[in-house]
C-alpha cells in the first residue's frame, strides 16, 4: 500500500541502534525505543500565513534524530511506523 502523510507530516521507519554494550546483551524489554530514524515518505508543505505552501526541509531517505516521545505509532503492512511533524524532528543526520 502506498502512503503519504498530508500537510507537514512525515512517514519514518525506526532505526534500530547496536542491541549489545560491550560484552553485555541488552535484552529487548530493557531497551528504549531508538531515536532515530530514515524519513519514507512527506508531505507537501505546511500553510503560511499567507495561504503559501511552505516546502519541508526533509525528504525520503534522510536519517533523522528525533525526541523520545515524538509521533504517533501506526502498523502500515505489518510494519511498525511513526507519523510526525517536522517541527518534532531534531535534526538531520549526515
Amino acid at each position: 500500500m502506498a502512503f503519504r502523510p498530508l500537510h507537514d507530516r512525515v512517514l519514518v521507519r525506526r532505526i534500530e541502534e547496536d542491541e549489545k554494550v560491550g560484552s553485555i546483551i541488552i535484552p529487548d524489554s530493557a531497551k528504549e525505543k531508538p531515536q532515530q530514524g530514515e524519513v519514507l515518505s512527506v508531505g507537501s508543505g505546511a500553510r503560511g500565513d499567507d495561504n503559501e505552501i511552505i516546502p519541508l526541509d526533509v525528504k525520503a531517505g534522510d536519517k533523522i534524530l528525533f525526541g523520545k516521545w515524538s509521533g504517533t505509532e501506526v502498523k502500515i503492512d505489518g510494519e511498525d511506523l511513526l507519523i510526525m511533524k517536522e517541527s518534532d524532528i531534531l535534526g538531520i543526520v549526515d
